[in-house]
């Protein structure tokens, strides 16, 4: 880590929040340019921090709507069935923001 974000020195911005273009931490953003996957989060946890990259470009997600039809509803479920321990990991998994974000 450099030097002047150590605590004590200047405050300043985490440089991976410019870079992947993001207002701040826990916060996703879509990537339209990104060739394989649509969201971005820098994410952090405690004094963990990382940049991760999240959902399949071009696909839509499902999120839960009034009126939905049935096949939307087991797509939904059966994404969060077959990611639940992924997801389970939390903040620092890109299942979770996945799940939250687009499902």
């Amino acid at each position: 880590m450099r030097e002047d974000y150590k605590k004590g020195g200047k405050s300043k911005k985490d440089p991976r929040l410019e870079r992947a273009g993001v207002s701040g931490y826990n916060k996703p953003k879509k990537t339209p340019n990104h060739p394989t996957k649509s969201h971005v989060v820098v994410a952090k946890e405690g004094d963990k921090v990382k940049t991760i990259r999240f959902g399949q470009q071009g696909v839509s997600g499902s999120p839960k709507k009034t009126g939905e039809s049935s096949s939307y509803r087991k797509r939904r479920e059966s994404f969060k069935a077959r990611h639940a321990s992924n997801i389970k990991k939390g903040k620092m998994s890109a299942a979770y923001w996945a799940d939250k974000v687009k499902w």
